[in-house]
């Protein structure tokens, strides 16, 4: 019968050790599923930052740019009125220019154009070059060809409506003749 006992013991004992190992090992795989969601809440946290950082940087560009087109539509405005101050000095004839009068008020016009072209050229604006370069889509709207053997054909050749840019933008083509062979 001992050797039952003995045996008996034994088993208990293996039980007893198996038992106690269980719970080791549940927690180990504890802690092992706390690590995985740590690192889990790690990375959405680290996702969540960078993705700030891109809203962010995203919001600061698009204010940039705001804040250095904000005068686009202003200016659209006042290229109509220095278009009808061109075309005011354009309709003067020569023999007005003999009164003093009419000289004066020229003068006056001319003077108020130079003061729009330092303003537009402070806030960024310049005239699109047109006569004499190949016709660009981009800053020109062609209107007429005209047949010439003076310029090769694309060339502009006539401006009817000169074109502006605001910095790197273009506010308006400039409206053109384009040589085409005779």
């Amino acid at each position: 019968m001992t050797d039952k006992n003995e045996l008996h013991d034994e088993a208990e004992s293996i039980r007893a050790e198996t038992a106690a190992g269980a719970p080791e090992l549940a927690e180990h795989d504890r802690v092992a599923q706390l690590e995985r969601q740590l690192e889990e809440a790690n990375n959405k946290a680290l996702y969540a930052v960078a993705e700030t950082q891109n809203v962010r940087r995203r919001l600061e560009a698009e204010k940039a740019q705001a804040s250095a087109y904000a005068a686009t539509s202003f200016a659209r405005d006042m290229l109509s009125v220095r278009d009808h101050l061109d075309r005011a000095l354009g309709h003067v004839p020569e023999a007005a220019l003999a009164d003093e009068k009419v000289k004066s008020f020229v003068e006056g016009i001319q003077a108020t154009l130079r003061e729009l072209d330092a303003v537009f050229a402070r806030q960024g604006i310049e005239k699109v070059q047109s006569l004499g370069q190949p016709l660009d889509p981009h800053k020109h709207q062609a209107m007429v060809e005209i047949a010439t053997d003076k310029a090769d054909p694309g060339t502009v050749v006539e401006e009817m409506q000169a074109g502006y840019v605001l910095k790197d933008r273009l506010l308006r083509p400039a409206l053109v003749g384009v040589a085409k062979a005779p």
